[in-house]
């Protein structure tokens, strides 16, 4: 099948069965066939990793055709590290369908100056795919939770897998590996159960982080639960609710979130306040998709596609040679 072909039946099947979803395609180039997927306003990311995962499973041509290889991504990490990048967040979508992420994890981790390779996930699959990715030398993992609610998880992500995401919750943790779980607050759909999820902490060695909901996208219309709204909401619950010291929360990473904790948990509260907390002065990092486009900040499309540039080189070098 052509791939302009193959592209008209993605953006078909994706309209057949997930009708709230307006999709848009670029075909023109093969190694730049993308597929979007923008949600209406009452969705959240969840659902948008499980339509790329379900659309990977029936067109794994399109995934093939969409990432950056293994070696590209490698080159331009190797690229980062000269010029002072020390860590790799692997994130998405969804990494773990991706196929071989665990080699990916592995050789991301063997590029001298790399000290640490982190992922961001859904956990569906994170149970089956853990002991790979443990061995390849995965750091951490961030873990997405908005609710504790199976109907409602099920509502959101349009998919009844709210027991594998327990499961690889569970696993993670057993493993030992360190485990933060980020939750978006989001009016009229979970902002019931916040202390219900912020409560994980009592227990659990972890770290529960509440993210602002970004005024991008479809976030754009929808309001925002602030950062320093939630926490003296948490403090009616928890007076004894105190920021951690600043030692404490370097060694939690050096990102915008703030964390807080209660005497006797096992575990964290943290803030990303993306709006309320403005942190863009202070930003340090640099996004790279799939595709090898490289993005320095999330809210602006502006960037530069490395991939396109790599590959010249390449043809470049073989001239040369030839």
């Amino acid at each position: 099948m052509r791939k302009k072909e193959l592209a008209k039946e993605v953006i078909e099947r994706l309209k057949k069965e997930y009708p709230d979803a307006g999709c848009t395609l670029d075909y023109n180039e093969a190694w730049k066939l993308l597929v979007s997927v923008r949600l209406a306003a009452q969705c959240t990311d969840a659902r948008v990793n499980v339509v790329v995962q379900d659309l990977y499973k029936k067109f794994p041509d399109v995934k093939a055709l969409a990432e950056a290889d293994v070696d590209e991504i490698e080159e331009i990490v190797r690229a980062a590290v000269s010029l002072g990048v020390r860590k790799v967040r692997l994130t998405g979508g969804e990494p773990l369908v991706r196929k071989g992420v665990e080699q990916l994890v592995k050789g991301l981790k063997a590029i001298p100056g790399i000290r640490k390779v982190t992922m961001t996930t859904n956990a569906v699959l994170l149970k089956q795919q853990l002991p790979a990715l443990l061995e390849a030398g995965l750091d951490s993992v961030n873990i997405s939770l908005d609710t504790l609610d199976p109907a409602l998880f099920a509502k959101i992500t349009a998919r009844d897998e709210f027991a594998a995401v327990q499961a690889g919750i569970h696993a993670a943790l057993e493993s030992g590996i360190p485990v933060k779980l980020n939750c978006v607050p989001q009016v009229g759909v979970n902002e019931g159960e916040l202390e219900a999820l912020a409560a994980l902490a009592e227990d659990k060695p972890l770290q529960v982080r509440f993210i602002e909901m970004m005024p991008i996208g479809y976030g754009a219309a929808m309001p925002c639960i602030s950062g320093p709204e939630l926490l003296t909401r948490f403090r009616r619950r928890w007076p004894e609710l105190a920021p951690l010291p600043g030692a404490a929360c370097a060694a939690l990473g050096d990102g915008p979130a703030v964390y807080y904790t209660v005497p006797g948990w096992k575990g964290d509260i943290g803030f990303i306040a993306a709006v309320h907390g403005k942190f863009c002065a202070s930003c340090n990092r640099v996004r790279l998709t799939s595709q090898g486009f490289l993005r320095p900040c999330l809210a602006s499309e502006t960037g530069c596609d490395l991939r396109t540039l790599l590959r010249g080189a390449m043809i470049d070098r073989r001239k040369q040679e030839d």
